[in-house]
Formats: structure tokens, sequence, C-alpha cells
């Protein structure tokens, strides 16, 4: 099951039915890197090397209005979440949070087009916007 059209947070990245878009390592594709260009795999890839665990960007413990704190639980699109992350991310522009969904319905482990943000096991991760 997808997340999105190919177009995330208005960047369009490929083409494909609304619902049926996901990003995943290529480490994880049915088939393996083999199958992949190149390219493909150096621009999905983790910065971190194999013998190393991934470094993660450092995260705010509040949010810059002070309504959300790193630990705090609370609900996402109807889920129990934790958030794990507060502050700027690569992929756009403003203060995000990174949640944890408890009981899974996410679409990450925490890393998102090779930055790491948080860790959380895969497919509980999520990001969303700080509201304003």
């Amino acid at each position: 099951k997808g997340v999105h059209d190919g177009n995330v947070l208005g960047v369009p990245y490929f083409e494909c039915p609304a619902g049926k878009g996901v990003f995943a390592p290529a480490a994880q594709l049915a088939g393996g890197a083999a199958s992949l260009s190149p390219a493909m795999v150096a621009s999905s890839g983790s910065a971190a090397s194999d013998n190393e665990g991934p470094t993660f960007l450092p995260s705010k413990d509040k949010s810059t209005d002070g309504s959300i704190s790193l630990g705090q639980s609370m609900t996402w699109n109807g889920k129990k979440a934790i958030v794990r992350y507060i502050g700027g991310v690569k992929f756009g522009k403003g203060e995000w949070l990174g949640l944890e969904v408890v009981d899974g319905g996410g679409v990450h482990d925490g890393t998102v087009m090779g930055a790491s943000y948080f860790e959380c096991p895969a497919g509980k991760g999520v990001f969303a916007q700080v509201a304003k």
C-alpha cells in the first residue's frame, strides 16, 4: 500500500496513481540493489558506513511555540504517536515533528531520503508539519 502519487510536500519526484507511491531504501526492495541503476542506489542510501549506526540530525527539545515536547504522546490521523524529533528537515521548509506511530501505519524508520532524524521500527515513522 502506498501513501502518495510521487509528489511529496509539493515536490514531484515521480508519477504514479494516487495512494500507490512510497520511498524505500534500495536494500528493502525485492530483487536487491542489483536491479537498480547506480544513481538510484546512491541517491537513496544512507551516509553511514556498514560498521557504524546512522548519525542522527539534532532535535530540539520543544517546538518553537513550546506547545510540543520531545517524547510527548499525541494523536496523528487518529493513531497514538510519540514525538521523536522536532526541527527542520531536508525535504521541506518550516518546523516538523518526527513521530513514531505506536501501532504502525507510518511509512519509514525515522530516516527519509538518506537523512536520519530519529530511530523507530520500520513502518512506524511519519513526519507532520507543526501547525502554524
